[in-house]
């Protein structure tokens, strides 16, 4: 299968998927980037606890969404 038919197959079965599920579907893969995210930052931050991680991801989310 090349990239063309596996773009267009996926974008069949997003459409096949009630708003529910393309819901649910978005939060899962939200939290997952979330979760690469905090790796990162505890990679490069190797002493912050999980309080100051999670204020870091905040920060990085604040940035990406221009605020």
């Amino acid at each position: 299968m090349n990239a063309k038919r596996a773009l267009d197959e996926q974008i069949r079965r997003y459409r096949r998927m009630t708003g529910g599920e393309r819901l649910r579907l978005a939060l899962e893969l939200h939290e997952l980037s979330c979760e690469v995210a905090r790796e990162g930052i505890r990679r490069r931050n190797p002493g912050a606890n999980a309080s100051e991680i999670e204020g870091l991801l905040r920060k990085r989310l604040e940035l990406a969404r221009g605020a």
